[in-house]
């Protein structure tokens, strides 16, 4: 789950960190009071999820409250990324005297989180990552003992940092470490991280993505979810108690076991093939789930075909093809459909969809071959 600058800069400014104020507006008249009410040059921020808003347009200076007012009334309903913006952050100016790049995020290889900072702060950090990878300095937590004091000052004499600025920068350096395994988030990062020409620190842009697995220890983070920000058929998954996950190609995927709907993907592009979503309708799917699954799957204007890959472990085959047969039944399907059932009462199943006028074959590559020349 993601949340927004300003609901991230919250929460890290009650772990300590020194976060940019702000006011959020939600009109030019609102963006025009809070600049007045800063007394000063402030900058106007698009609240959206994703990145690249100033490369879009989505962030501007504004030295007047005249000016913050034409600027959230440019800002305000512009697309970014598909991304509708709704919002905006009107934010202090910062006299800035040098720009960082400071995150912690999970190093999946090596099972660690890993803290990451760069001096060259203010840039997305995947191109940094790209084009020079030597100017990214890392250090790995240990599981069971943390982020030591001495690697966090190891990471400012890295960066080049006045020895007398390294021990705020590693004080920094450990509230954002403690406020991301706090929270269980999945990333924590602040860019830029701002020394100022009179020396202070601040972050000056707070980002945080958090484990959905791990929000029920977690309400109050629970609260801040911006249903606006997310995709309306992943939402309606969700209640439904369904795995989805939209992606950009055209085939269809309805697949029980998250391994195998990895596995299913793989398939399809071994062939060629790109998947339009990952769908997971779970190791004990009924009928009903499956019937919902179409109807998610459906939804996609994109989808050309549709590829059903189910194997029969606690989920029988025959409950799988009624649930597609009762979907057909709801559900106006207007593109090929490729079924691959195995396991438990699949030779029923597959009876059952021959009724149906639809064939199944017995292998995931089978399968994955016939959709992606079907949607082709």
């Amino acid at each position: 789950m993601n949340v927004h600058e300003y609901q991230a800069a919250e929460i890290l400014a009650g772990y300590g960190l020194p976060v940019n104020p702000g006011a959020v507006a939600t009109t030019p008249d609102e963006a025009a009071a809070a600049a007045r009410n800063a007394a000063g040059v402030v900058a106007i921020k698009a609240q959206v999820h994703t990145g690249g808003r100033g490369k879009a347009g989505g962030i501007a200076i504004a030295r007047t409250p005249g000016d913050a007012r034409e600027a959230a009334e440019r800002i305000l309903g512009m697309d970014i990324k598909g991304h509708t913006v709704r919002k905006v952050l009107v934010a202090h100016g910062v006299d800035i005297g040098q720009e960082f790049y400071l995150g912690v995020t999970l190093d999946r290889p090596r099972r660690r989180n890993v803290v990451m900072a760069s001096a060259e702060g203010g840039v997305d950090i995947e191109e940094v990552a790209r084009e020079r990878p030597e100017r990214i300095v890392r250090a790995l937590a240990d599981p069971m003992l943390g982020l030591h004091p001495y690697q966090a000052r190891q990471i400012g004499f890295e960066l080049g940092l006045d020895p007398a600025k390294i021990n705020e920068f590693a004080a920094i350096v450990a509230r954002l470490y403690d406020a991301y395994l706090a929270t269980d988030a999945t990333l924590a990062e602040i860019n830029p991280l701002v020394l100022t020409k009179g020396g202070d620190w601040i972050a000056l842009d707070s980002k945080m993505s958090f484990d959905d697995s791990a929000l029920f220890r977690h309400p109050e983070l629970e609260a801040l979810r911006d249903l606006d920000e997310e995709n309306a058929i992943e939402l309606d998954a969700r209640r439904s108690g369904i795995s989805f996950v939209k992606l950009d190609g055209d085939i269809g995927c309805i697949v029980n076991g998250a391994g195998l709907a990895m596995a299913t993907m793989d398939a399809v592009k071994l062939h060629g093939g790109e998947p339009a979503n990952f769908l997971d309708v779970g190791g004990g799917a009924s009928a009903t789930q499956v019937a919902k699954a179409f109807e998610l799957v459906t939804a996609d204007p994109n989808v050309r075909a549709i590829l059903i890959n189910i194997f029969g472990g606690i989920t029988r085959g025959d409950v799988v093809a009624k649930g597609i047969t009762e979907a057909l039944g709801h559900v106006a399907v207007s593109v090929p459909i490729v079924v691959r059932l195995a396991g438990t009462n699949a030779e029923e199943g597959k009876q059952l969809l021959a009724a149906s006028g639809l064939t199944a074959v017995d292998t995931m590559d089978e399968a994955a071959a016939a959709a992606v020349r079907a949607a082709a």
